[in-house]
């Protein structure tokens, strides 16, 4: 049995020590899914915080025959599509895969650059328009399986799909993002993508 089943199973038995240990190994890889669909840092770590305290409520219900990181990615994932619908967020720095296969990345506009202000405001429209149109269980989709590498299996469970949906929104919202891409001309712009990791709490 690994330290995390036990840390969960005596967290089920109301050990706040054994909930502190598991939110010490879950609080960045939440707060960053959180990032990615809200494109708000204090969204987002409003929302890390909410997923802890509804993993906390909810631990009974957890089945050990499920891997644990999905199941809690799971909750800051539907915690995220319900804000995103009740209010539109800007989501930056994502990438995806075209039609081959092949990866393009989205620039961080984020990065401080004096000289480049007007263009980073433009790339931020474009980002904007380029992103838009994912609704919020396509957006959940997508960083599921590009910022954590989950399975579509993985993806079909959390997000109670079938697999074969999720391979059908993941390959709507990967040619969607690459036509738009192509369209605004900004394929062969390629900065690196910074990984935001900042504490839940």
């Amino acid at each position: 049995m690994t330290d995390e089943i036990t840390w969960v199973l005596q967290a089920q038995q109301g050990s706040g020590e054994a909930f502190t240990q598991i939110v010490e190994i879950y609080q960045k890889p939440i707060y960053n899914l959180c990032y990615r669909m809200l494109g708000e840092p204090t969204a987002a770590e409003d929302a890390a915080q909410e997923t802890f305290l509804r993993v906390y409520q909810n631990l009974h219900r957890y089945d050990l025959s499920r891997a644990f990181g999905t199941w809690i990615l799971s909750i800051a994932a539907h915690y995220c599509i319900d804000l995103l619908r009740k209010k539109k967020f800007t989501v930056f720095s994502m990438d995806a895969e075209n039609d081959d296969g092949i990866a393009f990345e989205l620039p961080d506009i984020s990065t401080p650059d004096p000289e480049a202000e007007s263009v980073k405001r433009d790339m931020h429209s474009r980002l904007h328009l380029l992103l838009k149109d994912l609704d919020e269980i396509d957006r959940a989709a997508v960083v599921m399986r590009y910022w954590h590498d989950f399975s579509e299996k993985e993806i079909a469970q959390s997000l109670n799909l079938t697999v074969s949906a999720v391979k059908s929104r993941l390959h709507r919202s990967r040619r969607a993002m690459a036509g738009m891409w192509n369209e605004n001309d900004m394929s062969q712009i390629r900065p690196e993508r910074r990984t935001y990791e900042s504490p839940a709490f």
